[in-house]
């Protein structure tokens, strides 16, 4: 019997999403004049809305207030957490968190719940989740349902939002089957598990099944994943090297691996190999935890050794071939028990029974005593034949160097209908085949006639194909897309999806093999989002094509937003006039000298052009939010991202939050996507919460492999500390062909000692380096002034880190450099703010540019806040910018809560861009307690606007962004805001 490794991982919740933490600890600066209370509503309406949404019930006036904070746990507060002030003393912030120490990280040991299983009469089906189907960023998930149990197979990026939008319950998942690990199939995981952590009270946890490659994904998350929660591990196959080191062949083993088998269903593992790593595996079980004293005694009992599988090698095997990590694939066989006979009393009768309870133990399979005769009755006598339970496979053959492995796995000999070495009355009939293999794979002639072994077999091919391109899997999104579209396509261009009229779709009946012969095409359908295939009832076998959504076309979406809101016609008029006026604007503006900071009061011209922007073309810069939402994705908001586009000269990203590929080609189309990764130039990271970079790995591999064959430069990632621990520990399970910078390093104090350097001596790096470490250079003084003992930067943050550090920083430095120069920017700048350990905002400044008659053209501005609470060093940073985006977590009236979370308010995050002089001020990161839009007061917003995902800002449009604002609300007047956070918290609860 192999043996399971089973892998106990401690994770958190409340650093991550902080909003989800039942155990909040707080301590805070009140600014605000009402008591802090905790109604008992889950619905808040929209302060400046005018109007009512006709189907909501009306609210009593208390459930209303936006000014009382509705926040759980704020009736726990630690009275005894430290808080500090500014000089100025006007804004608090949370010490603790800001150091590490948030209480709210305290561990708890989550149990996975025991699930009373009902095998009679037991409803079930097979679901094809389409995450990744209109962007394919990402496998496609497949849900095993059971009325008492839910099993989900691939945990892409996108799976968390697909489920809060088609209202599956996370909460029911008992476990999670990979059938690879890597971004592909593994990157909606870690905040998944987050979720799960943060659900209720105490949690809740979920088995995470994958072959022995999990390790490496377990051991790169240790260094984001703080010691809150428990989850359950379990990895099979071969044995993972030390270090990531490539590991010999063993013997072939023929017999699937079991992980799980109980009364409802018994699912086994078989494991693929490409070509060259014939052979097979060893399976173990042992204990692995992110921290080790966290297990306990419990854990340790647990323990079990590594064993190893007796296996016969087939005569394909190649001994010494080496495998690496990432090559497993695993097929997946879910094994429904036997459905019973159907009872015949009238036998029972007739063998002396009387109708009673041993009827029921005759049906369980049991034997029983005849009432009037001496003799046993068994449950052959008097059950009808029985019917042999469904089977399903989840095959996953990433690459045509699988096939091989495939078609020679002796483990699967016994699901083939009337092969020679399996007779047709001892086969097994498998019911459904799921094919996660891509179009490529399904379509060669050898896949093919491996398909055609299990005869009747209903196939579903789940891999990425272009019909699904055009049916968003996201329709709420998609509608407020749609109608953001309408109103301003100027800020919100249509998605770009591709338009696959002209495309033909339709799949060759037959193909070509290379030795010239025909092969006829097994019969199959297309996968489709929710598509269902019945396994019980047994009378229900088959597909269910009804909970498949219809396409909602973006006129019938307008058609209905005509109706609800009759002024929005008007109003996408009047919007369109800012553009057509915007030219003669232009020449009445006189633009600013570079050295006048951009203060706009109300009693200055508000339309001042800041010199930045005189000729600007639409191919300078835009901007491009891709996630606006903080913690976890929602319906409406994905976590955060910023996309620069350069245009002709490149990219940049700031952030990239779990699903910034999926966004990306929502903007920009499939094809768009790939263009802009392959431009990239930089990805820049503000701190290692996972909701700013869990979309890393996804966008860094798809460039590995679109730039491959291709002369190119490893993409440089800057970030903190503790993201080069993970990409390094990541790259041993995927190379991700990526330079990495700590955010340190190309702050201004480093920066200034890397150009006195690079100046001093361009040819010995060793004397750069002692000169970079600045001990002599008058930089220091500003770097230790900064982060002196006693500030109040000083006990959250530390000094940069050894010469050996800047030794190896100086040469990407010297890249970065070059980089930034090719891409038409003067500087990126990173500059500490007050959040978390080793969180960051940036600057972003253009070089000088010369128009068409010789005019030298200040470069613009571009500050980016990061996760923060409002202080010195933001202000400091964004003087004078021609942008600056500005996290707005909280409205004004929650400022207890921005405290506690060192996050900001509305009305704080506008007050940073008007004391920095600013000229534009674009808020984001907003709570998912705000679903559609945030709240915020009118009276502040002459020079702001509100971010909404895909939402994109062209330099030479700025001027009008503040004007649009007051159209946008209007699309939402009606609007409730939902605190989609508690449906999560509750749906735990209840559960």
């Amino acid at each position: 019997m192999p043996q399971l490794t089973s892998l106990r991982l401690l994770y958190t919740s409340p650093i991550l999403y902080p909003f989800k933490s039942p155990f909040l600890s707080f301590s805070t600066i009140s600014k605000s004049k009402s008591p802090l209370l905790n109604p008992p509503s889950f619905f808040t309406v929209l302060s400046s809305s005018s109007g009512r949404h006709p189907k909501l019930p009306r609210h009593p006036q208390h459930l209303r207030r936006r000014n009382i904070s509705s926040f759980r746990g704020t009736n726990r507060r630690d009275k005894g957490m430290p808080t500090e002030e500014t000089e100025s003393g006007s804004v608090g912030f949370n010490k603790r968190r800001a150091e590490g120490r948030d209480k709210s990280d305290k561990p708890r040991n989550l149990q996975l719940k025991a699930r009373k299983l009902n095998p009679v009469n037991t409803i079930c089906y097979v679901q094809i989740l389409g995450t990744g189907m209109d962007t394919q960023d990402t496998s496609s998930s497949v849900l095993l349902f059971f009325d008492k149990q839910r099993f989900i197979f691939n945990a892409g990026e996108g799976l968390q939002r697909f489920c809060t939008e088609h209202k599956i319950k996370l909460s029911k998942i008992d476990h999670i089957f990979l059938s690879r690990v890597c971004s592909e199939t593994a990157g909606g995981l870690p905040g998944l598990l987050l979720t799960l952590a943060g659900m209720g009270d105490e949690g809740m946890s979920v088995n995470i099944w994958g072959p022995s490659d999990l390790k490496y994904l377990v051991d790169a998350m240790k260094s984001f994943i703080p010691n809150a929660a428990m989850i359950h591990t379990h990895s099979f196959g071969q044995a993972p090297g030390s270090n990531g080191a490539p590991v010999p062949d063993l013997k072939k083993f023929s017999d699937p691996i079991v992980l799980v088998d109980d009364e409802v269903v018994k699912i086994s593992a078989i494991l693929l190999q490409p070509s060259c790593l014939k052979g097979s595996e060893t399976v173990t079980e042992e204990p692995n935890t992110l921290c080790h004293s966290e297990v306990g005694v419990e854990g340790r009992r647990n323990h079990l050794q590594e064993q190893t599988l007796s296996h016969s090698a087939g005569e394909d095997s190649q001994p010494g071939a080496m495998g690496k990590p990432g090559d497993i694939s695993v097929i997946y066989v879910c094994e429904l028990p036997e459905i019973k006979g159907r009872f015949d009393p009238q036998k029972a009768v007739a063998l002396g029974l009387r109708a009673g309870p041993k009827y029921r133990e005759l049906q369980l399979g049991k034997s029983v005593m005849s009432d009037r005769k001496n003799n046993m009755v068994h449950p052959s006598d008097v059950m009808g034949p029985s019917i042999p339970g469904p089977i399903v496979l989840l095959v996953d053959c990433p690459t045509e160097s699988y096939l091989q492995d495939l078609l020679c796995l002796e483990s699967l000999t016994s699901y083939y209908a009337g092969s020679s070495s399996n007779p047709l009355e001892s086969a097994k009939t498998v019911n459904c085949v799921i094919h996660l293999s891509p179009a490529s794979v399904v379509r060669s002639p050898n896949y093919q006639v491996w398909m055609k072994r299990f005869d009747a077999a209903q196939h579903i091919m789940a891999g990425h194909e272009m019909k699904n391109v055009e049916v968003p899997i996201l329709k709420s999104s998609a509608r407020i897309a749609a109608r953001l579209n309408y109103l301003c396509p100027q800020f919100f261009p249509a998605p770009g999806f591709w338009s696959l009229q002209h495309l033909n779709h339709s799949i060759p009946e037959c193909i070509a093999s290379s030795e010239g012969s025909v092969t006829e095409l097994c019969e199959s359908v297309s996968a489709e989002n929710l598509l269902k295939f019945h396994l019980r009832p047994y009378a229900q076998l088959g597909l269910d094509r009804s909970g498949i959504p219809s396409l909602s076309s973006p006129s019938e979406i307008i058609d209905e937003l005509v109706s609800e809101i009759p002024e929005v016609v008007d109003a996408a008029q009047e919007v369109g006039h800012f553009w057509n006026d915007i030219g003669e604007a232009r020449r009445e503006i006189a633009p600013m000298h570079d050295d006048k900071v951009m203060i706009e009061e109300p009693w200055l011209n508000l339309n001042t052009l800041p010199g930045c922007l005189e000729d600007i073309t639409r191919e300078d810069m835009e901007i491009v939010l891709l996630g606006t939402g903080s913690s976890q994705p929602s319906k409406y908001r994905n976590v955060t991202s910023i996309y620069i586009n350069l245009f002709s000269k490149g990219s940049l990203l700031l952030d990239c939050g779990e699903g910034t590929l999926g966004q990306l080609k929502r903007r920009y189309s499939v094809e768009g996507a790939d263009n802009a990764v392959r431009g990239l130039r930089c990805i820049w990271i503000s701190h290692i919460h996972a909701d700013h970079h869990a979309g890393l790995a996804r966008i860094l591999t798809l460039r590995r492999d679109l730039l491959k064959g291709v002369p190119h430069e490893p993409l440089i990632v800057i970030g903190p500390r503790q993201l080069k621990r993970y990409l390094d520990a990541y790259q041993k399970l995927e190379d991700l062909d990526m330079q990495f910078l700590d955010c340190w390093h190309t702050s201004e104090v480093s920066l200034d000692a890397f150009e006195c350097s690079f100046e001093t001596n361009k040819e010995h790096s060793s004397e750069s380096s002692a000169s970079f470490e600045g001990e002599n250079d008058t930089n220091t003084v500003k770097l230790t002034k900064l982060f002196a003992k006693g500030s109040r930067m000083q006990s959250y943050w530390k000094k940069p880190g050894s010469p050996a550090d800047h030794s190896v920083a100086f040469p990407i430095l010297k890249n970065l450099k070059k980089v930034l120069s090719e891409a038409g920017l003067e500087a990126l700048i990173s500059f500490p703010v007050v959040h978390c350990p080793q969180a960051f905002g940036v600057v972003l400044k253009a070089a000088e540019r010369i128009n068409g008659v010789g005019k030298v053209i200040p470069g613009w501005k571009i500050v980016y806040s990061g996760d923060t609470r409002p202080c010195p060093e933001l202000i400091e940073a964004a003087r004078g910018a021609t942008v600056l985006i500005h996290e707005a977590t909280f409205e004004e009236g929650m400022v207890d809560e921005a405290i506690a979370k060192n996050h900001s308010t509305t009305n704080e995050a506008i007050e940073v861009g008007n004391s920095a002089g600013a000229y534009r001020i674009i808020l984001t990161h907003f709570s998912q307690r705000y679903p559609k839009i945030p709240v915020f007061d009118d009276a502040h917003m002459h020079k702001t606007c509100i971010a909404f995902d895909l939402m994109s800002v062209n330099a030479a449009d700025l001027p009008v962004l503040p004007k649009v604002l007051p159209y946008l609300k209007l699309l939402f007047r009606d609007e409730m805001t939902v605190e989609e956070l508690d449906d999560v918290i509750s749906e735990g609860l209840a559960s």
